[in-house]
């Protein structure tokens, strides 16, 4: 009786070791899933900068307004007879 009873225990641990440990078994599953977690908040965040560079490329294909601030902000243009005022912040110590 003991040695059917461990020798059907043993078979059930033979069959269950590839569901458990095996090529697509669940520990391999798991981590597929949490790499799947994570490749989805990857491609979420690449999107949004996706469409907030869309919206960049639109405005400055359809309005000066953009292309002004632009050239403003990172070129230092100002228009003619404009008075530029650079506030430079300091730290008292």
């Amino acid at each position: 009786m003991k040695v059917t009873t461990g020798l059907l225990v043993f078979m059930i641990a033979l069959t269950q070791y590839p569901l458990w440990f095996g090529k697509g078994g669940w520990l391999e599953i798991m981590e597929m899933h949490e790499q799947i977690t994570a490749l989805h908040e990857t491609n979420q965040s690449l999107q949004n900068r996706n469409t907030v560079l869309e919206a960049e490329v639109n405005n400055l294909k359809k309005g000066l307004d953009a292309i002004e601030e632009l050239a403003r902000s990172e070129l230092g243009m100002i228009r003619k007879n404009e008075l530029f005022f650079h506030v430079v912040e300091y730290e008292n110590k």
